[in-house]
């Protein structure tokens, strides 16, 4: 389709593989300007069409809203996109150019084909700024070494990963001495006598303090209450310390639907989740306890010996360890230890890898998302989405802690959440500070 000559103001946005997996309509999301597939990004996703995996969604997905976007119309054309506002999308073919990323790098790799789709474009299209989106900092760094524009796919992403540090937990200064003795004598008091007419964060969590004295307060949006908050015990684990006294507290509150808790490695987010929820077997037909597999060294599981169960136990082990703890808090002949192992035979209580889970109904399920940083944000919201009648869903993780290569501290699943529903009356949100585990394990988050 030929282009007007106005459309010279318009960008290119080149797309690699790897943004096409981490959002399947990114195409749609680049406002009036204009969008490049290379053909090596089609061949790619073709490898991931089969599967149940997020990435294998992701990918037929695309291929269905392209093959939408097309009808008629011939892919390596300039196509227009959806709306009166967007801009217009073809596919490369694989071009030959002066300039030949696979000999500049000494290697043919389909990320070089993609360079050299983005260089063809730059000498053809004269005048217009040609970009190469990419979720890869590698080859983001490999097309600026050849003098292209390279930026990471925005949409979705937390723009002040620092704001994430301000939600959950408050401390307020200077409160007056009243209505802490209050709070004390009478559990709960209006929020009015703290806060007068200011607006509170809904399921906030606050220390509230004066120079003799201090108590923890949760504030009830529904009831417009500062409620006193004190240590629970669920399943013989106590909380330590206030942060994980508002974590248990959000996770046994049978009015907050939606937990998150982000924490270092040995705050005890994962330890806490899974004590409340034992807590609350009798309010829930089952609890499910996932987490994310993320091979070692980029490879899939296919690549370890032995069986399936085999393959899974290596990321399975944290959490049974988890309920080994809990379980040895009892003596053997204890019947809350007995019970444990009476839940996991009767699979009342299951631990297994997301993927098992994903695609089931999630109703009357208490559902335990770990290591939650590991997931896209719309991994995240499938698994909100499938939540039907009376059930919890308590996601854990630390956003600085990603061991996924396409996804960082602002783009990843649990950030998303904590910064899109913030200040929802279902949700809470409570971000632990102080590792528990051991002062050995201290002495590594602080030192190392």
């Amino acid at each position: 389709m030929p282009r007007a000559k106005s459309d010279k103001d318009r960008k290119i946005f080149v797309l690699d593989t790897s943004v096409i997996l981490y959002a399947h309509n990114s195409i749609m999301n680049f406002a009036e300007h204009d969008v490049v597939i290379p053909i090596t990004v089609l061949e790619e996703l073709d490898q991931f069409k089969k599967g149940n995996d997020t990435k294998n969604f992701e990918a037929r997905e695309f291929i269905r809203l392209l093959d939408d976007l097309s009808k008629d119309n011939m892919i390596h054309n300039w196509t227009p996109l959806n709306g009166k506002t967007k801009g217009y999308f073809r596919v490369l073919m694989n071009p030959d150019n002066n300039l030949n990323a696979n000999e500049i790098f000494g290697e043919e790799k389909n990320d070089h084909k993609i360079l050299n789709a983005a260089l063809h474009l730059k000498q053809t299209e004269k005048g217009r700024k040609v970009i190469l989106v990419s979720k890869d900092i590698n080859l983001r760094l490999k097309a600026k070494s050849l003098d292209i524009y390279a930026e990471d796919y925005e949409t979705g992403k937390i723009k002040n990963i620092n704001e994430l540090e301000n939600t959950g937990k408050f401390i307020i200064e200077n409160v007056d001495i009243d209505a802490i003795n209050q709070l004390y004598e009478s559990h709960s008091i209006e929020a009015k006598l703290v806060f007068g007419r200011k607006k509170i964060k809904s399921n906030g969590y606050f220390i509230l303090k004066n120079e003799k004295n201090s108590v923890l307060a949760y504030f009830s949006a529904e009831d417009n209450r500062l409620e006193r908050v004190d240590k629970q015990l669920a399943y013989n684990v106590k909380p330590k310390n206030a942060e994980q006294t508002f974590a248990m507290h959000a996770i046994l509150n049978p009015r907050v639907k939606l937990v998150t808790i982000q924490g270092v490695a040995g705050t005890g987010k994962t330890l806490l989740a899974l004590a409340g929820a034992l807590e609350q077997r009798r309010d829930f037909k089952q609890v499910y306890l996932a987490r994310p597999i993320v091979p070692l060294s980029n490879k899939d599981i296919g690549f370890l010996p032995g069986d399936i169960k085999s393959k899974l136990n290596p990321y399975m082990e944290p959490l049974w360890d988890n309920l080994k703890f809990i379980q040895n808090q009892f003596k053997e002949s204890d019947k809350e230890y007995q019970k444990i192992t009476e839940l996991v035979n009767q699979e009342k209580l299951v631990i297994q890898p997301l993927a098992y889970i994903r695609g089931r109904s999630l109703s009357n399920i208490f559902f335990i998302v770990d290591e939650a940083q590991n997931l896209t944000p719309h991994e995240v919201k499938t698994i909100i989405t499938r939540a039907g009648e009376n059930t919890k869903i308590i996601f854990t993780g630390d956003v600085f802690q990603i061991d996924t290569p396409y996804l960082d501290s602002q783009s990843n699943g649990l950030s998303y959440l904590i910064d899109r529903v913030k200040d929802h009356p279902l949700y809470a949100h409570i971000k632990l500070e102080k590792g528990e585990r051991s002062e050995l394990a201290n002495l590594a988050n602080e030192l190392l």
